[in-house]
């Protein structure tokens, strides 16, 4: 049965809700802290809900803008933070759906803007997105990453994480308390390593068993999404309420 997915605005998500977004993090991820969660929470701009038909939250990503300057010019980026789905979905397609319908909405309302998605990643499936939706992303297995694009990741991670960014790794350090994918939570399989974008994230963050996440980034154009994407993205009547 498919998810059904919306977006709200942070102040729209009730203490219900969030109740339940953190005991769905906490089911999938070790050292999951409340008021680490909820300090998360406050800070971002919308949440995507997934839902069973029957009204149980079944998975959810928050969203957030960040600004920035890169040599002199203003960047904007859609920047995803905490992200999770029920095992049963997984495959679903309501999240990509709606962010991707996020995503255009503020494509089209930002038309002289150079915009861009900020992703961090401490699992294979999250990164397994970027090369179904995007022609252009980095880090890439076989493509080196621009030296434009290196300094807008930078600009973007050093003023999201000051403290945790390794610009040599590309990586957001795991301090204490960080939290983790529980043991037995998107196990790497030998059918998965034939991938070359699985084995590509395991090279490049191998510390991602511990928390570690690897920084991501892709330009935010309608030009850089795939036909995969737009397939996904106009499969099911639109689901983004007014962005405010």
């Amino acid at each position: 049965m498919k998810l059904i997915g919306r977006l709200l605005s942070i102040g729209e998500v009730t203490r219900a809700q969030r109740d339940a977004m953190f005991a769905l993090m906490d089911r999938y991820y070790e050292g999951v802290r409340r008021e680490v969660f909820e300090a998360d929470l406050d800070e971002k701009r919308w949440v995507i809900q997934l839902l069973h038909p029957r009204g149980e939250l079944c998975g959810f990503s928050t969203q957030m803008l960040l600004d920035v300057s890169v040599s002199g010019r203003p960047v904007t980026a859609l920047f995803s933070g905490d992200t999770i789905i029920d095992r049963s979905y997984w495959g679903d397609s309501a999240l990509a759906h709606v962010w991707g319908r996020l995503a255009l909405r503020l494509i089209d309302e930002r038309p002289d803007a150079e915009l861009y998605w900020f992703l961090i990643s401490k699992g294979y499936k999250t990164y397994r997105f970027l090369p179904l939706f995007f022609h252009c992303f980095c880090p890439h297995p076989t493509q080196a990453m621009p030296s434009e694009m290196r300094a807008v990741l930078d600009a973007l991670a050093g003023e999201k994480y000051p403290h945790d960014y390794d610009a040599v790794r590309g990586i957001i350090r795991a301090g204490a308390g960080h939290d983790r994918l529980r043991a037995g939570v998107a196990e790497v399989t030998p059918a998965r390593l034939r991938d070359p974008f699985v084995r590509f994230f395991l090279e490049r963050n191998p510390g991602h068993i511990r928390g570690e996440e690897l920084c991501c980034l892709a330009p935010l154009t309608r030009a850089n999404f795939t036909d995969a994407a737009y397939r996904v993205i106009s499969a099911e009547p639109a689901a983004v309420e007014a962005l405010t």
